[in-house]
């Protein structure tokens, strides 16, 4: 087994002020995939939250569960669409967005990237407070009211989904890392 010499780690330097609004030199088709890269990743799992809400709301507005699903099934998906969102908040907030805050403004605490999540959080509580008073049978499900809970949160969720791909797309990431430093960031 050959001997592996470890990356060094990324110098988490603040990034001085962009200097101009001179336009970047183009990127080679390599070069776009390696900045782009956290995007394709990011937007991977944002489809999957995309098509659970889709699923969810899709229910809601023709007022009838997917041919086939039963209730606890459907409210097996709800749940899992908390939860899943949950710890995926969580991971970026702890694993991520520190550091990509330490040059990007967007990722800084109370801008506006966590200040969605916040939002989203809030409206994923009273849709896990929703759930689970359907799943005890204290209340029984009703797509209007799950509706109205999804319609609480369901504009600043979808805001935020296309907002953080942006921030993690080529053009944005190269003004704040070296193609190495890429490389180098989780995810």
């Amino acid at each position: 087994m050959a001997d592996t010499v470890p990356e060094p780690p990324i110098e988490l330097v603040p990034a001085e002020e962009a200097k101009s609004e001179e336009p970047l030199p183009k990127l080679s088709a390599a070069e776009f995939r390696g900045y782009n890269r956290m995007a394709e990743h990011m937007d991977y799992f944002h489809n999957h939250f995309r098509e659970t809400w889709n699923l969810l709301y899709t229910a809601c507005e023709n007022n009838k569960r997917p041919a086939g699903m039963s209730i606890r099934q459907f409210l097996g998906v709800a749940q899992d669409f908390v939860q899943h969102l949950t710890m995926h908040h969580n991971f970026e907030e702890q694993h991520i967005f520190p550091i990509l805050a330490k040059r990007m403004p967007a990722f800084e605490k109370e801008l506006e990237l966590l200040s969605q999540h916040k939002q989203i959080h809030k409206g994923l509580d009273k849709l896990e407070d929703y759930l689970e008073n359907c799943r005890s049978g204290e209340k029984e499900l009703r797509m209007t009211e799950l509706k109205g809970v999804l319609d609480c949160f369901g504009k600043v969720l979808w805001q935020h989904l296309d907002d953080e791909v942006k921030q993690l797309g080529a053009e944005n990431m190269r003004k704040y890392w070296t193609i190495e430093e890429m490389r180098r960031l989780p995810m």
